[in-house]
């Protein structure tokens, strides 16, 4: 039998990354002599996450659209036209029997043109409002992963399969104790925590709550973890450094090991991207789920009203976020029964082994070319 060769392709944010190289492990946990290429776009995240995790990856100049300045398009359909031919010939190199798309810009010209030369594709959509990319996608594609219910609004019914998405293994192989990991980041397991995170890069939104309310903080019995992001980090520094000590605040620009952080934590504020939630859900976290409001058909939205619509997460608006956000994480995180119902709720949200279902997926294509 040839060696199977597989493509994946997508990225631009750590959302679509995590899960992409989730799936290039299971594939290579089923079969360990599989080929594994990404193709990705230049100037990314991808671009150095996925070496850092052992594979091999390519990159194609594409960018998004400009809704705002539509004359600047005339650039980006040059890009578009280009990373075209660069995948065409990309795919006629590398020979695979079947590519996957994990949505955002390089998955397009890819998928687009893997589905031209009759190579299986398999589309995972991340998120309970379909992607413009994988819309666009869907007809050609064999199998489309998804992760909420309801999705045949976006694609072909016959071809959707719930899979749930693919999280950071990492997060699940240990299984640290709470308290132990509540005295790893120098607080008390008397009290309470509430872990505060905006992704990678930071949410401002997030950020100037806490500061708004660190007077609210102090005076609190809770204990607060709080990752900024490395974009705000310095700003946040010197404010803080400006105010009166609190004590039971710790401030980091990024946390390393999110398993200890989401062991600490009785409650997590978070963004509402799909990779965070559906850790949040394997893990049965309580959360408070602020969406942001910068992303494509405010997707963040529908997933955090996914999930509140069946009381298995707080919502917050982005524009309230910063008079409520901070006093609600305290009153709930003081409310046992609270805590227990949401972590309950989530908790049946989970789709554990996402990424070997999806992996035994794209094989049964590719053995099937």
């Amino acid at each position: 039998m040839e060696q199977t060769r597989i493509i994946v392709s997508g990225g631009g944010t750590g959302g679509h990354i995590f899960p992409a190289i989730s799936i290039a492990n299971a594939i290579k946990a089923i079969r360990p002599d599989a080929k594994i290429l990404f193709v990705g776009a230049q100037g990314r995240m991808e671009m150095t996450r996925v070496p850092e995790a052992g594979y091999e990856i390519k990159g194609l100049p594409i960018a998004g659209f400009n809704r705002k300045n539509p004359f600047a398009n005339i650039k980006v359909l040059f890009k578009i036209l280009k990373s075209q031919r660069m995948a065409k010939s990309i795919i006629k190199e590398f020979k695979p029997q079947a590519v996957v798309g994990v949505g955002g810009y390089a998955s397009g010209p890819t998928l687009k043109i893997a589905a031209k030369m009759g190579i299986p594709t398999l589309i995972q959509e991340q998120n309970s409002y379909a992607g413009v990319t994988n819309k666009l996608l869907a007809s050609s594609a064999q199998k489309i992963c998804v992760a909420y219910e309801g999705m045949e609004r976006f694609f072909p019914k016959e071809k959707i399969m719930m899979t749930g998405n693919p999280v950071r293994q990492s997060l699940l192989s240990e299984n640290i104790h709470h308290d132990e990991a509540v005295r790893k980041f120098g607080f008390d397991p008397q009290h309470p925590v509430i872990l505060i995170i905006g992704g990678s890069l930071g949410a401002r939104t997030l950020n100037e709550s806490v500061l708004t309310h660190l007077d609210d903080i102090r005076n609190s019995e809770v204990q607060i973890l709080w990752q900024t992001g490395k974009y705000y980090s310095k700003n946040i520094q010197a404010a803080i450094a400006d105010a009166p000590k609190v004590p039971n605040l710790k401030v980091t620009d990024f946390i390393s090991n999110m398993d200890e952080a989401y062991a600490a934590a009785d409650i997590v504020v978070s963004r509402a991207g799909a990779s965070s939630i559906s850790e949040l859900c394997l893990l049965g976290k309580p959360c408070i789920l602020v969406p942001s409001p910068n992303v494509a058909e405010d997707h963040q939205t529908k997933n955090a009203m996914a999930l509140s619509s069946k009381d298995a997460a707080l919502f917050v608006r982005d524009i309230d976020a910063r008079d409520t956000l901070i006093n609600l994480a305290i009153e709930t995180v003081n409310n046992e029964c609270k805590l227990s119902s949401l972590s309950h709720n989530i908790k049946k949200l989970a789709l554990p082994d996402s990424a070997r279902i999806i992996a035994e997926e794209v094989l049964k294509l590719a053995d099937n070319k």
